[in-house]
């Protein structure tokens, strides 16, 4: 277990979970931050949309890791990436990992709170 990524994944829940009232989760925190990128505001997503803001959250994490690229937004504003390269072969733990510190340099570099 990497202790210091822990420490650090706690704070940043903790400090992202500030503004909901209560503990927020990964998969939580993923889909908000695609919402953020998305910047639509509130409005009513049916599942499929859903999924594509946790897409967005996703790719937009992973970019600096080069492997997504951004390419452009849509006619519907929504943004659209391109797979660069394939993650390696890795397994959920270390997986999870590699997402956890991905948001946790997302705050770090936008200094954007949710």
């Amino acid at each position: 277990m990497n202790f210091e990524l822990e420490k650090k994944w706690r704070d940043t829940v903790q400090d992202a979970s500030k503004h909901f009232g209560e503990t927020l989760d990964l998969q939580t925190l993923i889909f908000l931050i695609g919402l953020q990128e998305l910047n639509k505001g509130y409005q009513k997503l049916k599942k499929d949309q859903k999924l594509e803001v946790m897409h967005i959250a996703i790719c937009t994490l992973l970019e600096p890791y080069g492997y997504y690229e951004f390419i452009g937004k849509d006619d519907d504003g929504w943004p659209h990436f391109e797979n660069i390269k394939k993650l390696p072969p890795i397994g959920q733990h270390e997986q999870e990992d590699l997402i956890k510190e991905a948001i946790i340099d997302y705050f770090e570099r936008t200094s954007k709170p949710i």
